[in-house]
Formats: C-alpha cells, structure tokens, sequence
C-alpha cells in the first residue's frame, strides 16, 4: 500500500478549522500530490493520503480523521454503504467525489450519512468549498440530531417522573402536586435530579410486585 503523510504549516485565514486531521482517499498518486496542494493552498496542514479503500477501515482507526475524503469513479450501492460504515460517516463530515451517480445513488450516500456528494469528479478547485460544506452541513446534521435525541430524552424522562409521581401518590395517599413536591424535594436533599430519583423509585416499584 502506497502512503503519504503531510503536515504544514500555515498563517492562511479561513472561516473554517484548518487543524483538522484530514484522511483522502485517492489511487493516483499523481492525482493525490495535486489534492495535498490543493488542501495546502486551503490552509489544511495534517493530511494523510492512502491509495486504497481497502486500507481505509484501519486508517480511520489508527489516525482517527477529523474529516475524509474519497475520490471514487463510480461506486456501486453496497460499496458506498460500506464506505459510509468503515468510514463512521455518522462521527466525522465525509465527502465522496464519482464520476458517475443516479438519483437512487444519490439518496443512498444521503441516507448513509455522507456530507458531500460530488458528481462529475474530484477537480482541485472544487475541494475546499466541497470540504466546507461538507463540515458545515455535518455540524448542522449533528445538531439537529442531538436536539431530536435532547427532546427524546425529555419525553422519556418526563414519562418516568409521571409514573413515579403515580407510585407515590397511590402509596402515600397524595394528590399529584403533593406527590411532584415530594419527588422534587427528595431529589434537591440528595443532591440528584429528579428523573434519576423518579427512576430510582419505578425501579424500586418494579421490583417489589
């Protein structure tokens, strides 16, 4: 396996992170010198650049890249998905470059998490703005997906103070507000929060039917 490492570097001004570990994907190693100067002329100083897909499952292990990117001629459904997977697409902006797509392509690499999907090639002026779009729509896909898991999780909590409120009203004989001023007051005394508190007695009730 063919491998270059490159750091630089560098004053250039960006709007966006230049100290990013960048992992490129790319055969040609002609191709693959013309991509590190274009980073370079980006502002980007920590690249590495690997020759093969094959090698990539243990790159991204060894290196832990803050961003990839792939330079493919015309990957099929199942080798994108699998790209998508070895490259953990889900943890870090990946942007892929074909030659060659369809619509159905097109939703898959949306579908598997990919940031940036570019038909018609890998050319040297289209990196760095494919590159800041593809951190940019990443960040924004990031945020919302922690706003869905935030309410998510505000939903379950507030369903388990609900029937922790309902354990304690039926065993002591309160009305619901008495029973959410216990349930307040006893987690403020602990020092805990309350839908651990409420989990602690679900829990607890759970266990003694």
């Amino acid at each position: 396996m063919r491998q270059w490492r490159a750091r630089w570097v560098s004053g250039y001004q960006t709007n966006v992170q230049t100290n990013l570990n960048i992992l490129v994907v790319e055969s040609d190693q002609t191709k693959a010198e013309e991509i590190l100067d274009a980073l370079k002329d980006g502002g980007w100083r920590d690249v590495t650049v690997i020759a093969s897909t094959a090698a990539l499952e243990r790159c991204v292990k060894q290196y832990d890249p803050d961003l990839i990117l792939i330079d493919l001629a015309n990957p099929d459904r199942d080798r994108l998905e699998h790209l998508s997977m070895v490259s953990d697409a889900r943890r870090r902006p990946v942007a892929m470059f074909v030659d060659h797509t369809d619509e159905a392509m097109t939703q898959a690499a949306i579908a598997a998490g990919i940031s940036a999907y570019v038909v018609n090639g890998l050319q040297m002026d289209r990196i760095k703005p494919v590159l800041e779009t593809a951190i940019a729509r990443f960040k924004m896909v990031a945020k919302m997906q922690s706003e869905l898991e935030a309410a998510k999780q505000a939903l379950a909590d507030r369903k388990t103070i609900d029937r922790a409120k309902g354990i304690l009203a039926q065993a002591r004989r309160l009305s619901e507000e008495e029973a959410y001023t216990l349930l307040r007051k006893t987690a403020m005394d602990q020092g805990r929060k309350m839908r651990d508190v409420a989990r602690a007695l679900v829990t607890a009730s759970e266990l003694l039917k």
